[in-house]
């Protein structure tokens, strides 16, 4: 794919050009990242401002301080803001990340499939709010703390891309931000690894230099996944657990605390490990089986988008199903509208219904979507 990654000198450049600073806004999550992508952008001489999304009515929603979006979180993106004296706003999400995000990981347990609410958030939520608020205010760019940087096309058409920093590289939680977004986004740490980014906060004396990253999600309390899944009524019902042969070998506490893959917490003692295979959401049934029957080599997923070229050439097209699944490379790949069969060159461990795949020309993200099983469903 022809074209040149876009630097951030460039919108720079164009600041110049119209004798004023650029201006951007900033998605503040009072982390050291978007702190850190603050401090980036001022130094390079952008009239910056910063945004925090509050998500929840704090004083109904048990959400967890760990989280990025927590009352904590709001206090210590505006502290960050004012250390580099620009202005800080925030924007009432609350509607629509209860209805978007909250909403639809509910929907996917009640379905017995295990969503990526983070990815959901990032489409829907947090870049399309950057963009209006931007719109709103006549500032000209928008940027976040993530890890990935952008390509620019021949054509002028762009596209998420890994960052440089692998271990890092959040592109597939960007996946599905694309289009006019991607025009006016910039990744200021990129190109950066996590020591260098604390290591910059520490020399700028910010408070979030230490602060520890958010690791689950963050709208479910710390008293665990099942309580909030019955908290919001979904309802658990116990039910058989069965292995591949279909023979009854134990009981479960109900299909959503359970996950394709998970080995862990089963409450069955087979003599060799087992992990879930499938949850049968029609007869309420867990299946259990060995690591060999977790392999498929092909899987059926609904494309959110999907470049049109990648739909006609599998060549140096490699797939991520979830976010810590290695590459895989594609043998064959079939659209029918937005319904889509992948076949992979060697098998996949783990094909999870409601996890987003992930399609990659090299670096380049060039399709996404969400899968619907294993097999030509």
């Amino acid at each position: 794919m022809r074209g040149h990654f876009v630097d951030i000198r460039e919108h720079i450049r164009e600041g110049i050009k119209k004798s004023a600073p650029a201006s951007v806004l900033v998605a503040m999550s009072g982390g050291v990242d978007s702190s850190v992508a603050a401090l980036l952008l001022t130094k390079a001489g952008f009239a910056a401002t910063g945004l925090t999304m509050k998500n929840y009515c704090y004083g109904d929603a048990d959400v967890p301080e760990r989280g990025c979006c927590s009352v904590e979180a709001v206090h210590d993106a505006r502290r960050e803001c004012d250390r580099l004296g620009i202005p800080h706003v925030v924007a009432d999400t609350e509607e629509l990340f209860t209805r978007e995000v909250i909403g639809n990981f509910l929907s996917e347990y009640r379905s017995a499939r295990t969503p990526n609410p983070c990815v959901r958030c990032n489409t829907i939520v947090r870049f399309r709010t950057l963009l209006d608020y931007a719109v709103k205010l006549g500032i000209d760019y928008v940027a976040t703390g993530h890890y990935a940087r952008v390509f620019e096309r021949e054509d002028g058409s762009r596209f998420v891309v890994r960052a440089v920093n692998r271990e890092k590289d959040q592109s597939y939680f960007l996946s599905g931000v694309r289009g006019e977004i991607l025009d006016r986004v910039l990744f200021p740490i990129g190109e950066l690894g996590k020591d260098a980014v604390r290591s910059l906060a520490k020399n700028a004396s910010m408070a979030v230099a230490e602060k520890p990253e958010s690791q689950e999600v963050c709208f479910v309390p710390d008293g665990g996944l099942k309580p909030f899944l019955e908290s919001r009524g979904v309802r658990l019902a116990p039910g058989k657990i069965e292995n591949t042969r279909g023979e009854p070998i134990g009981e479960h506490a109900g299909l959503g605390g359970y996950t394709v893959g998970q080995r862990r917490h089963l409450g069955v003692a087979a003599g060799t490990p087992q992990y879930v295979v499938r949850l049968d959401r029609k007869r309420n049934v867990l299946v259990l089986g060995g690591p060999d029957d977790l392999l498929e080599r092909e899987l059926a997923c609904t494309f959110e988008w999907i470049d049109p070229s990648t739909a006609k050439d599998v060549d140096e097209v490699t797939a991520q199903i979830r976010y810590r699944h290695a590459p895989a490379p594609l043998a064959r790949l079939s659209l029918d509208g937005a319904a889509g069969r992948v076949e992979f060159e060697t098998p996949q461990r783990a094909v999870c219904p409601g996890q987003t795949i992930v399609l990659y020309r090299g670096d380049i993200v060039v399709g996404s979507g969400v899968i619907d099983g294993p097999g030509p469903l």
